[in-house]
């Protein structure tokens, strides 16, 4: 079954969704989407502006304030986020390709985003539909009927980033929907193209016209309007620190509501324990390979800073760039190709920044640090950049420090379990970081001392939609998924009633 026409099918200009209605930016202004295999543009895509940002916002409002959307029983709105769920498996493969070639990464990640956007959708329309109707509290006596309910913030603004474009939509589109919120989203520029097919999913599942609302266009205008817009009641941002510092300073003027998902430098720490066998061996170098190197690191979870113990780094480390030099990049959809392009020149260019600052200050280069040769699946024009491991690193590197984005892998080692705890949370961020270890005791030891908002013992990466996500530090506020990613779409509410009214003659009068 043939899905809903993507936005490079029908009038490509007409990405902004306002009100019910497709249209073309204000100003008609447009902007190509490159494919970051090739830099070739596949798509042209709406460029709004403020007046765009102004125009949604205000239909979101009125779709709140006067729409039948918040005043839609739980069950009704959880049965539209599983018809969307519905809607995303039917267009798996479409939406897959669309991820794939919008953001570089692989066909089968691409495919595997789609799964978990789904996943979302489920879990949050699972989640609203077994709750009861509010916390009773005990006012102490039988003529008083005391009940703590939560209803929706209202007008959320959601700003998300360019690396996982229609997953990082869903961890905000369907807890705020579940909620009875209506909304205006602003993906990244560079990767927008999924999250107007969710709009269009939306749309074709039977949201009201103005509960959902989207405007493409850059962060400095779009993005800048929604975060001071007084009609906004929350704005979610997932991205940068720089940016999310901005969106913060500008919600603070209107007392806004602020969830903000900044990244991280995350640790992976390897004791030798967990390498004393050829098996623990094995799983804890290709572990390490995928912390650091799935979607060209481009992940704000990525195990970037490998802390290894010192009696086996020479090992560990020589076999981990042995096989970082034999990962197979080149396009993403194409057979055989384990990792994709970097999303822009920008940030292959800032990753060759962090890289040739590393080695300035000391830093041995074991695998990668360049380009690679072109061939029939890596395009000359493409952005890509060799899987990149830099051993004999320390913290005061700039590397190490900050948040490369990119796939670059440093290596620390330590000697105590003190040491390596101390390393793993020496960092202005707080998002997840990993431990490895053959011993039970050590696992959870070092697991409570970690100061990440998630942490992994003998694995990395994986996530669950019933578990919250957020991080400690500047690694942002609030969580998203589980439970509290719900409420963070809430407003709570207590509800005091007197079933026995009489005078309280405070004032004799």
């Amino acid at each position: 079954m043939a899905g809903p026409a993507g936005p490079a099918e029908r009038q490509p200009q007409k990405t902004i969704h306002v009100g019910g209605e497709w249209l073309e930016a204000v100003s008609g202004a447009t902007r190509e989407v490159l494919d970051p295999a090739d830099a070739k543009p596949f798509a042209v895509v709406a460029e709004g502006d403020e007046r765009d940002a102004e125009a949604a916002v205000g239909a979101a409002r009125r779709a709140f304030d006067e729409g039948p959307w918040r005043r839609t029983s739980v069950a009704d709105r959880a049965a539209l986020l599983r018809r969307v769920a519905d809607l995303l498996v039917r267009d798996r493969e479409r939406l897959g390709l669309l991820e794939s070639r919008d953001a570089g990464k692989t066909l089968e990640e691409g495919r595997v985003d789609i799964d978990c956007v789904a996943d979302a959708f489920r879990y949050f329309a699972d989640l609203v539909v077994g709750e009861g109707g509010g916390r009773v509290v005990d006012a102490g006596s039988d003529d008083l009927h005391s009940v703590v309910v939560h209803e929706p913030v209202g007008v959320c603004a959601m700003i998300t980033p360019w690396n996982y474009p229609l997953l990082q939509a869903s961890w905000k589109v369907a807890p705020a929907l579940a909620a009875g919120n209506a909304f205006v989203i602003k993906p990244s520029e560079i990767t927008p193209l999924t999250t107007v097919a969710l709009v269009e999913l939306l749309v074709e599942a039977g949201l009201p016209a103005g509960v959902a609302n989207i405007v493409t266009g850059p962060g400095h205008t779009v993005g800048a309007r929604l975060a001071e817009h007084p009609g906004v009641d929350l704005v979610s941002f997932t991205g940068g620190l720089v940016s999310g510092i901005k969106v913060a300073q500008a919600a603070a003027v209107t007392v806004k509501k602020v969830a903000l998902e900044l990244g991280g430098k995350n640790p992976n720490v390897v004791f030798a324990d967990a390498c004393a066998t050829e098996e623990g061996f094995d799983t804890a170098v290709d572990q390490a390979l995928n912390a650091a190197f799935i979607h060209s690191g481009q992940v704000c979870s990525a195990g970037g800073r490998l802390i290894v113990e010192e009696s086996v780094r020479e090992r560990f480390v020589a076999e981990l760039a042995r096989r970082a030099g034999r990962i197979r990049l080149g396009r993403g959809t194409e057979d055989g190709v384990e990792c994709g392009p970097l999303v822009s020149q920008q940030q292959r260019e800032k990753t060759e920044a962090y890289v040739a600052s590393a080695l300035a200050e000391g830093a041995v280069l074991r695998a990668g640090g360049k380009r690679p040769e072109p061939s029939e699946v890596r395009p000359a024009t493409g952005y890509f950049y060799e899987p990149t491991v830099l051993d004999q690193c320390h913290r005061d590197m700039k590397v190490v420090r900050e948040e490369v984005f990119g796939p670059v892998l440093t290596v620390e080692t330590f000697r105590t379990e003190d040491e390596a705890v101390a390393l793993a949370n020496d960092t202005e961020y707080g998002l997840a970081g990993a431990v490895w270890t053959a011993d039970a005791g050590r696992a959870r030891r070092v697991a409570g001392r970690l100061r990440h908002g998630t942490v992994w013992i003998n694995d990395f990466h994986p996530y669950l939609p019933q578990a919250e996500w957020g991080g400690f530090g500047k690694s942002g506020v609030g969580r998203e998924l589980g439970p509290a990613g719900l409420a963070e779409y809430r407003e709570t509410k207590h509800v005091y009633q007197n079933l026995a009214p009489k005078p309280v003659r405070w004032f004799a009068g």
